[in-house]
């Protein structure tokens, strides 16, 4: 029997990951850094802490590199994908993990507000999609994962919008895996629980742990990362279409 342990199981792979200044992209970026992979390490406007998550993997002997766009318009991301794809020749995995967290309750939602996490969950993952998959079907095969939410399942006050953002997400990958998983390409999504993470502006108040999640604690990105490599690596080749949950047993199916 084959044994995948966690090593340098992605040595050669090219892996582009959204959002990976803070918090679970950081993590993530790291996670698959860490596993050999070269990392493109993307966001919209968090430069300095995009670099720093660079410098963080470079330092450790990882290879990584800054990729500057909004994925929600189409002609930066046909760009970052061409500045990728013209100095590394493919991009295997796919992390699509930028998305935005504004909390507004829906009798006071804007429509301008309503559209702004489906123009990054839903149009920014068709975007990075779209300039990818060629890659992928020409090298043979690749992994996109995406990250969804809880919330997908059990609503959230004042998350109307990204909840429907996430919940169109996880559709989106579902179908995919049935069109591309005969060229080798496997999508899922992973859905963390509650994450310790530091984001700012408004949030809204964090409950205890205690009698909320079974571990009677809340997870880390590091932990959400970690399910990212396992899916990208060759212990997680036979999973497709899947959602995982990371929760702590909060919810469970």
């Amino acid at each position: 029997m084959t044994a995948f342990a966690p090593g340098k199981e992605l040595t050669g792979k090219i892996a582009l990951v959204t959002g990976a200044g803070i918090n679970i992209g950081r993590a993530t970026a790291l996670s698959l850094a860490d596993a050999g992979a070269t990392v493109a390490v993307n966001t919209r406007t968090s430069r300095e802490a995009a670099e720093r998550v660079v410098k963080e993997i470079t330092a450790g002997g990882g290879k990584a590199e800054l990729c500057m766009a909004d994925i929600a318009d189409a002609a930066q991301v046909k760009q970052m994908v061409d500045s990728i794809l013209a100095r590394h020749g493919r991009i295997d995995i796919l992390v699509l993990n930028a998305s935005v967290r504004r909390e507004v309750r829906f009798v006071d939602m804007s429509f301008e507000q309503w559209q702004v996490p489906l123009s990054i969950s839903l149009d920014g993952s068709f975007h990075c999609i779209k300039a990818v998959l060629p890659s992928m079907i020409a090298s043979g095969g690749g992994n996109i994962i995406a990250l969804t939410g809880s919330n997908v399942l059990t609503g959230a006050i004042g998350k109307v919008h990204s909840s429907a953002a996430k919940s169109g997400l996880t559709g989106m990958i579902r179908a995919l895996a049935r069109e591309v998983g005969p060229m080798g390409i496997r999508a899922n999504c992973v859905s963390p629980g509650i994450i310790n993470t530091t984001r700012p502006g408004h949030r809204s108040p964090r409950r205890d742990a205690k009698g909320l999640v079974p571990l009677e604690r809340y997870g880390e990105s590091e932990e959400i990362a970690a399910t990212v490599r396992f899916l990208c690596g060759p212990g997680g080749g036979y999973i497709t279409g899947q959602t995982v949950h990371v929760n702590g047993g909060q919810m469970m199916f």
